[in-house]
């Protein structure tokens, strides 16, 4: 024994028992493992022997927990994975015996002695192989981890003991260190027909259990089928009275909402389904939640609006400083209200950059009405039912928009507001703006259709205001119901009132402050418009107003001061460093440079356009993010430059220069029709070498023969004209009749002139 006896690098195994004469894949991840592995091809040829632990629940090796037979292999692949470990496939050649353990530290090496198997070769070790491969090929799904495998290897030919150990490798056993240890092929065939039997017991046993899980479900079924009949029978006998209490009730409320007849009739004709309805039943709470809705839907109450315009008159100046024509337009609509005693067929439209006071402003008028105020938002509506609601037939129908704004203001008559309705969109589940076309037009909201109502309903006395951001974004057909009242930027002078006469004082009320503890000055305000907004409305003077009180509230709660004076001194305190300047850094005369008046939907804008010439090959380059229609302009401009050249002073050759457009502020896209004037004027500027004063503006769109055409957005570029310290604009002559809508402290510090043509303006700027 002792000449057989050889030392190898060993790696425990755990959970697995390989056996000889088939492939072993397994996953190496302890270090001591990892060691081993990695010596055995160092130094051994990649032998190794693989010993089993008794219990693989235990990380550390201990040599009371190794079984005494193992096996001998060799390492054929081994590949690292991402973690560390390594998959590595042996094949198994021998079974061994340890001998002794050589060490334990820093990796296992064992002695050991290979062992043979004892193969009679006899009759009865041929009956078994025989009965045992009968046994597999019949049944072998049922015995067999992998039987496609194995009946492969058995076609290879195998001797009696190849396959009985490749049998009981594949066998859905967990004893399987028996067929490794028993050194008998005979008694291993034994252990192979004991284990069949075993298992095919066990799955007659399965399979009676889930016969007796199957009659027991089934009679549980009808056991619970039962049982609810009998609770059915209960509740007829023991719930009817109290069926019939809450039925009669329902019918009260249904006759005492005044409903138009035909619905009072779907009304009393779906109670009566709902009477003979178990109340168990889904459908039941469906048909109750439908009858509460017609029920909670207001149908005749209207409130009595004010019949006083003039009080009407001090309710919208209370709450809104300037707007005079919008105030003007809505008097005029109650006043045909209270002459022909019904709406208007008109639908109020509120147009404007945000935070100029648009749904403010409709919640005022509601007010002054003496009205209920209802706002429904419909930015990011996409589905159609979000509208007309859905019907009844789907799971969790409700109804839409329109009718649950009815239903919360519990009058016929609300003033409605439709809020950003230039947001909605369409995708595959409809178009919500085209659900609108109904609500909007006065000569068909009297027969509203709702999905879920069923039946028509009546809006035609309702007030619907919407609001927009941009015009642009509605539909033309939904555009053209409603009377559309542009609310347009506020001026500095206007900001200044609406800070003291509105947002100071709500703002000292939200923060628990007086107009005794918290003062600021007049010139610090007007210091806070100029210097720290830049918007069309009056949002964020509000949040600086709301951080000066918050700031001095805490000033009061720790320094206990009793008064706090906001000066344009202290300012800086409050709001930290001015975040806008005039323009105020252009205050010389430069060649090439023209400030243009822009519009946006935040409002009026001045636009700086650079023109640079330099020797070329008489091309032109435009940058600054332009849209199509300024590259146009730009483009029209150039050409009526070169025609009048001579006219222009001009003397350069237009084939040896190339000239470079650029508007500042690159990432912000511009676009628009009113930048030819200032497209040419800088081309002249440039190409003749004349500075152009920089306390001028212009605005305008040209033609080639050299007209100058109208544009939109005077009042909001005249107000941004002063803003950023202008003096002088020019304007299309057709737009002198819009002056009207400039404010009079605009036109006090601003002279406008009219021009007709390019060289009209020209002529009058050099």
């Amino acid at each position: 024994m002792e000449e057989n006896k050889i030392i190898l690098p060993a790696i425990a195994i755990r959970g697995l028992v390989p056996l000889p004469h088939v492939d072993f894949r397994i996953e190496v991840g302890r270090e001591i493992s990892i060691l081993a592995l990695e010596q055995a091809e160092k130094m051994y040829g990649g032998n190794v022997v693989l010993i089993i632990q008794k219990d693989p629940n235990l990380i550390d090796i201990n040599v009371d927990n190794i079984y005494e037979v193992g096996v001998m292999a060799k390492i054929q692949l081994k590949l690292k994975m991402p973690n560390g470990n390594y998959k590595v496939k042996f094949k198994i050649t021998d079974r061994v015996k340890i001998v002794n353990y050589e060490s334990l530290d820093p990796y296992v090496v064992v002695a050991y002695e290979k062992i043979k198997s004892e193969v009679l070769g006899n009759e009865e070790e041929l009956a078994l192989i025989r009965k045992v491969i009968e046994t597999f090929q019949r049944d072998g799904k049922t015995y067999l981890v992998a039987p496609d495998e194995v009946s492969r290897l058995l076609q290879q030919g195998l001797t009696t003991e190849e396959t009985a150990d490749v049998m009981a490798y594949y066998l859905k056993t967990n004893d399987k260190y028996k067929y490794l240890a028993e050194l008998s092929v005979a008694k291993r065939l034994e252990y192979l027909l004991e284990d069949a039997a075993k298992e095919r017991k066990i799955i007659e046993i399965e399979n009676k259990i889930n016969e007796d899980v199957k009659k027991s479900i089934d009679e549980s079924q009808k056991e619970y089928y039962l049982r609810e009949k009998m609770r059915a029978i209960q509740t007829e006998l023991g719930d009817k009275a109290r069926q019939d209490e809450e039925v009669d009730e329902l019918r009260k409320k249904i006759l005492a909402a005044k409903m138009p007849q035909k619905i009072e009739e779907k009304a009393l004709k779906e109670l009566e389904r709902y009477s003979n309805t178990n109340n168990q039943m889904a459908e039941s709470g469906i048909i109750r939640s439908y009858l509460d809705f017609l029920i909670a839907l207001p149908w005749y109450k209207t409130t009595e609006d004010t019949s006083d315009l003039k009080e009407v008159e001090k309710s919208l100046d209370k709450n809104h400083y300037g707007l005079t024509k919008v105030k003007e337009r809505i008097v005029e609509y109650l006043a045909v209200k209270m002459m022909t005693g019904k709406n208007p067929s008109t639908i109020l439209c509120f147009a404007g950059p945000p935070g100029v006071g648009k749904t403010s402003l409709a919640k005022s008028i509601s007010e002054a009405l003496g009205r209920n105020f209802i706002k429904q938002s419909l930015g990011g509506v996409r589905d159609e039912s979000e509208i007309r609601g859905h019907r009844r037939t789907y799971v969790g129908a409700l109804p839409g928009r329109i009718l649950k704004g009815m239903k919360d203001a519990g009058t016929i008559n609300p003033v409605f507001l439709l809020d950003e309705i230039d947001k909605m969109a369409s995708d595959y589940r409809g178009d919500p703006a085209a659900a609108m076309l109904e609500v909007l037009d006065p000569e068909q909201n009297s027969n509203f259709s709702d999905n879920y109502l069923e039946e028509p309903y009546d809006l035609s006395q309702v007030m619907f205001i919407t609001t927009a951001n941009s015009l642009e974004d509605i539909p033309g057909p939904l555009r053209d119901r409603m009377e559309i009242i542009e609310l347009s930027s506020y001026t500095e002078y206007e900001k200044f009132n609406i800070a003291f006469k509105h947002l100071l004082p709500k703002e000292l009320k939200n923060h628990g402050l007086t107009d005794k503890q918290l003062q600021i000055s007049e010139p610090a305000m007007l210091k806070i418009i100029q210097g720290y907004t830049r918007e069309a409305g009056v949002r964020e003077l509000d949040r600086l107003i709301s951080t000066i009180c918050r700031k001095a509230v805490k000033d009061i709660l720790i320094d206990h001061k009793e008064k706090i004076e906001v000066t344009e001194d202290n300012l800086l305190n409050y709001l930290g460093k001015i975040r806008f300047f005039n323009n105020e850094g252009r205050n010389e005369n430069q060649i090439g440079v023209v400030t243009g008046l822009a519009y946006t939907q935040f409002g009026g804008d001045t636009l700086d356009i650079e023109v640079m010439t330099y020797p070329g090959k008489g091309g032109l380059i435009l940058t600054g993010k332009l849209g199509d229609v300024m590259k146009e302009s730009a483009q029209a401009g150039l050409s009526y430059v070169k025609s009048h050249a001579k006219d222009l002073g001009i003397e350069v050759d237009f084939a040896n220069i190339d000239i470079h457009i650029h508007v500042p502020e690159g990432a912000v896209p511009k676009d628009g029709p009113s930048a030819g004037v200032t497209l040419i004027t800088a081309l002249v500027s440039a190409l003749a070498n004349k500075p152009v004063p920089a306390n001028i503006g212009m605005t305008g769109e040209i033609t080639l023969r050299g007209s100058v055409l109208p544009i939109g957005g005077l009042r909001e570029k005249s107000i941004a004209a002063v803003r950023t310290g202008l003096k002088t604009i020019f304007i299309p002559e057709e737009n002198e009749r819009d002056l009207d809508e400039v404010p009079n402290e605009v036109k006090e510090k601003l002279q406008i002139i009219p021009v007709k043509s390019v060289s009209e303006l020209l002529s009058k700027i050099f």
